[in-house]
């Protein structure tokens, strides 16, 4: 029996900023200047040169000691309710991209809906001391008090009214509503429904307020209201209930993009033509508006505009407030444009 000896792998040393430096042939302040994108401007040549050495070295920025001398993680903090509706990925690709501009990078969780998944991911944020955390809470109020308690400065989102020390950006729900029923007014209707999302605290949505008071302008009647999950499940059943009621209404205003695709579905299924039989309007503004068939007329959001300031909100050093920015009717087919 021949015993085997066991010689430990090498470990391989660490490469540091001096190291990069070196085969540069530059100063560790240029080194840091690469790296860190300022706050020096470093020629093109002189950068190629440190990112090859870089390359080369395989080195790597140690994160956890650059934010323990900046007093910064430099990372922020965004959780979601679903990852799946493709308006909020389009907002959180925006909030991203405006994030790295002033030189943060962004962590997403996905609350799943659940009010108790989107405190735990609070906690989560607040034990990693993240610079700042924007929330697209399941509640119209939700608890901060993690982030209160940890110092982190927090930004709610979709949010439309004032949180006392928060900052909040949003759309203005009501307002959009009202433009979407009074443009289908326009097309000559007078008995329009509402499909509306339904949400955790039970509270009246925003945009069934706007169809409300858009149709007491008009001095018409409220239509059928349908309620139903956010998602293209929601819609699709939606649709299915119009299909049963034979005083249907000839227009409907529907609360999400999402939802109204998959309403779309139940009434192709069924025959009925669009605009002709139903005309639609929804709310959002995101691809899958434009790519339905027939595309969706639908109001806007303002995404970039909002993604910035909410990143100036929470990383600057202005007053708390509570920013609402105007949709924007987009005229498709849909509706009869």
């Amino acid at each position: 029996m021949v015993a085997m000896s066991h010689t430990p792998a090498a470990v391989r040393p660490t490469v540091t900023r001096n190291d990069v430096a070196r085969l540069a042939g530059v100063s560790t302040a240029v080194v840091s200047y690469v790296v860190n994108n300022g706050p020096k401007k470093v020629s093109p040549a002189t950068e190629e040169k440190v990112r090859n050495a870089i390359a080369a070295l395989g080195y790597r920025p140690n994160a956890a000691a650059r934010a323990l001398k900046l007093g910064s993680s430099e990372m922020l903090g965004m959780i979601l309710p679903v990852t799946t509706n493709p308006f909020w990925v389009v907002l959180a690709h925006a909030v991203e991209e405006a994030a790295a501009e002033r030189g943060y990078a962004l962590l997403i969780a996905n609350s799943e809906a659940s009010l108790a998944m989107e405190r735990r991911h609070l906690e989560n944020f607040a034990s990693r001391r993240l610079d700042g955390v924007f929330l697209i809470s399941v509640l119209f109020e939700p608890d901060l008090r993690d982030l209160e308690a940890a110092e982190i400065p927090a930004v709610l989102l979709n949010h439309i009214t004032n949180s006392p020390g928060f900052d909040s950006v949003g759309v203005d729900l009501s307002g959009g509503a009202q433009i979407a029923v009074e443009h289908l007014i326009e097309h000559g209707h007078r008995k329009i429904g509402l499909v509306v999302g339904t949400n955790t605290g039970g509270q009246l949505d925003a945009r069934e307020v706007g169809w409300r008071k858009a149709l007491e302008k008009a001095g018409l009647p409220t239509g059928p209201v349908i309620r139903g999950p956010f998602s293209r499940e929601g819609g699709y059943q939606a649709g299915k209930w119009l299909l049963s009621e034979a005083d249907r209404p000839t227009a409907v205003f529907v609360s999400s993009d999402l939802m109204a695709s998959g309403m779309l579905l139940a009434l192709h299924e069924s025959g009925l033509r669009i605009p002709e039989d139903l005309a639609i309007v929804s709310f959002d503004g995101s691809p899958e508006a434009e790519y339905s068939w027939p595309p969706l007329t639908t109001l806007g959001q303002p995404v970039e505009d909002m993604a910035r300031a909410a990143v100036e909100a929470l990383v600057g050093s202005g007053p708390k407030e509570n920013r609402i920015f105007s949709p924007t009717l987009i005229r498709r087919a849909s509706c009869g444009c």
